[in-house]
């Protein structure tokens, strides 16, 4: 599976992106998928994901009611709009793919099989 994000760029704070990752080569509508984001000198962060049998979708306390977590399975792909945006979100934003997604281990970049290779989220104050 190859997952290509896209989207990321500079924005001032209060703006908005929408953040694109499209999959090929694999059963995209049979994995769990997720957005997760890394600012310099942090960790990789759960962002936001779902698993592919539908449900909830789960958010990190930092990003809930400002970021929406969408899929398309028609179109292998999936989305992450992001609004009032602020300068501690910037980071690289990463999809990532699981085959075997549980919830207990949604927020673990560990569960994860597959990654895109990041794209570069800047918010200006």
């Amino acid at each position: 599976v190859q997952l290509q994000a896209s989207g990321g760029g500079l924005v001032q704070a209060g703006g908005s992106l929408r953040l694109s990752c499209a999959a090929s080569g694999g059963s995209f509508s049979s994995y769990g998928m997720a957005w997760f984001r890394q600012a310099p000198g942090k960790g990789r962060e759960f962002v936001a994901g779902r698993k592919s049998s539908g449900g909830s979708t789960y958010y990190a306390d930092s990003v809930m009611g400002r970021f929406t977590f969408s899929r398309d399975n028609a179109k292998n792909t999936v989305y992450l709009q992001m609004n009032s945006l602020k300068p501690e979100d910037t980071a690289v934003y990463y999809c990532a793919a699981s085959r075997t997604l549980i919830l207990s281990t949604i927020r673990d970049p560990r569960a994860y099989d597959y990654w895109g290779q990041g794209t570069q989220v800047t918010v200006s104050s």
